[in-house]
C-alpha cells in the first residue's frame, strides 16, 4: 500500500490522552491576551513584559499550491505582528510583518515563530516558512522567512544572524524532502538553539553572526500499528491504494517543534510525530554534547512545546491530546519530576486547545499560547499551579465557512503548521 498517497488525500479531506501517576488539582488560569492571529511563540522580557509572536493571515501576495492541503493555496501578506503585554495592557508593538497563510480561512499562518532573549536582556527572532526554501525568493518575494534575526525591540529592526532555510537548501541534513520551517528557539551562553519541524534538525548558531556551527538532524523510525482516519462517505482513494490494507509499521517523521535547555546543560527537544499523529507516538529527546539524540521521555501524543522550571522540572505541552484527524484539540499540559514522576497539571477539557507554546516566568509563573493554529481567537493564558486564578471556558472549533470546507478547521495546526515533511516510503502489506 503506498501510504504517501494515501496520507495526502486523507489529510486533504480531513481537516490521547497519556496515562501519568498522577494528577494535580483541577487547573485555572487567567487570558492576558486575546484576539491573536495564529499565536505562537510566547516568552518574558527582561522587564517583566511578555512577548507572543502572531504569525498572522498572510494576503493577496505570492501563492503556491499548499504543500499539505489539496485544491488550496497559500499565499503571502503583510499580516503578521509582535504583540506585548506590559502592566497589564496587550498591544500589538510590530504589525504588517511578512506572512503566509491558507487563503480563505487565515490558517496555516507561518511568520515571526518565537521569541527569546539572552542573559543580557538582547531579543532573537526566529522567523519560519513551511515550504520548499526555492519559492521564497522566486515565489513570495520576501527574504525574511526562515531566518534567525538578532531584533531591536525599540524599532523592529532586523539583524540576520543566519539563513536557516538556505541551509537546508544547501545540506538537507535527514536526506528527506527540501522544506524548512524554523520553529521554536532557546539561548544559551552565546548560541542559539533552533528547532527546524521541516527539516527534522536541531541547528546551532554563533549569536555573533559567525552562522550555524553545528547540526543535529533527526530522522524516521518505524512505528507499528498506526490509526488512519477513514475516507469521507463518497470519497474515492487515490489509484493503487487500498484503504483497508492493514499498515503493520510505517516511517513516523519526527518533526521537532520544541527546544529547551535542561538543568544538565543539554538540550531536550521535543518530538511532535508525523502523520497520522499516533496517540503515544510523541517523544522528547535529549541532546548532550556528543550530538547525539536520545529519548529522554515517551508515550506523549502531539507535544507542541516543552521548558523547565525553576526546580529542574519538565513540562511538556500537548498541542491536542487525540490525533489532529480526529478534530478534537483539547490539549494537556504535563510534568516530568527528575525522578521521572509524571503529573498532569492541566487535564484536556480544563480549557487547553490547540496549545503551541509555553514559557516558564522567572517567578514560576507558567504562559501558554492557546487556541493558536487560527485568526483571531488566539490567547495568551497565565497559570500559577499554586495560586489559581479565575478559571476560562472551552469554546468550539469553528466551522470551515469557505468554499475550502473540505477541509475541517485545524488541520493546518499540525500539518502545515509544522510543515513537517510528506516524504514517506512506499509500504507493502
Amino acid at each position: 500500500m503506498k501510504l504517501k498517497s494515501f496520507a495526502l488525500t486523507l489529510v486533504s479531506f480531513c481537516i490521547a490522552a497519556v496515562s501519568v501517576p498522577k494528577v494535580a488539582e483541577a487547573a485555572t488560569f487567567s487570558v492576558i491576551a486575546d484576539g491573536l492571529d495564529n499565536a505562537r511563540g510566547v516568552s518574558v522580557g527582561p522587564d517583566g513584559s511578555i512577548y507572543v509572536t502572531e504569525t498572522g493571515i498572510g494576503g493577496d501576495g505570492g501563492c503556491v499550491q499548499s504543500p499539505s492541503v489539496q485544491f488550496a493555496s497559500l499565499c503571502s501578506g503583510n499580516t503578521a505582528a509582535i504583540t506585548r503585554i506590559k502592566d497589564g495592557q496587550q498591544e500589538r508593538i510590530f504589525t504588517d510583518l511578512p506572512s503566509l497563510a491558507l487563503q480563505g480561512s487565515g490558517i496555516e499562518g507561518a511568520g515571526p515563530q518565537d521569541l527569546k532573549f539572552d542573559s543580557q536582556g538582547n531579543a532573537y527572532l526566529v522567523y519560519g516558512f513551511a515550504g520548499d526554501p526555492t519559492n521564497r525568493d522566486t515565489v513570495f518575494n520576501d527574504s525574511t522567512f526562515g531566518q534567525l534575526y538578532n531584533i531591536d525591540l525599540n524599532s523592529g529592526a532586523l539583524t540576520s544572524i543566519a539563513d536557516l532555510a538556505q541551509f537546508e537548501l544547501l545540506n538537507n541534513p535527514d536526506q528527506g524532502d527540501v522544506i524548512s520551517n524554523p520553529y521554536a528557539l532557546a539561548i544559551q551562553g552565546d548560541t542559539a538553539y533552533v528547532a527546524d519541524a521541516g527539516a527534522n534538525t536541531l541547528l546551532s548558531v554563533a549569536l555573533d553572526g559567525s552562522g550555524i556551527t553545528n547540526v543535529v538532524p533527526f530522522f524516521s523510525r518505524p512505528f507499528e500499528n498506526a490509526v488512519f482516519p477513514e475516507l469521507p462517505p463518497g470519497q474515492q482513494p487515490p489509484p493503487g491504494v487500498d484503504p483497508d490494507a492493514p499498515l503493520n509499521e510505517i516511517p513516523l517523521q519526527p518533526v521537532p517543534t520544541g527546544v529547551a535547555i535542561g538543568p544538565d546543560g543539554a538540550r531536550y527537544v521535543s518530538d511532535f510525530s508525523g502523520f497520522p499523529y499516533p496517540e503515544g507516538g510523541s517523544r522528547v529527546y535529549r541532546v548532550g554534547d556528543d550530538g547525539i539524540p536520545t529519548v529522554f521521555a515517551d508515550g506523549f501524543t502531539q507535544i507542541g512545546d516543552l521548558e523547565f522550571d525553576q526546580n529542574g522540572n519538565l513540562l511538556v505541552l500537548q498541542y491536542a491530546d487525540q490525533p489532529a484527524w480526529q478534530n478534537n484539540f483539547a490539549a494537556s499540559l504535563f510534568q516530568v519530576a527528575p525522578d521521572g514522576t509524571r503529573t498532569t497539571l492541566i487535564s484536556a477539557g480544563e480549557g487547553l486547545e490547540s496549545a503551541t507554546s509555553l514559557e516558564v516566568g522567572p517567578d514560576g509563573t507558567i504562559y501558554i499560547t492557546n487556541k493558536g493554529d487560527r485568526p483571531g481567537v488566539g490567547q495568551v493564558l497565565q497559570y500559577n499551579p499554586i495560586t489559581p486564578t479565575k478559571p476560562i471556558t472551552p469554546t468550539q472549533v469553528p466551522e470551515p465557512t469557505t468554499a475550502l470546507g473540505l477541509i475541517a478547521a485545524a488541520a493546518f495546526g499540525t500539518t502545515s503548521m509544522f510543515k513537517h515533511k510528506r516524504r514517506l516510503a512506499d509500504v507493502s502489506h
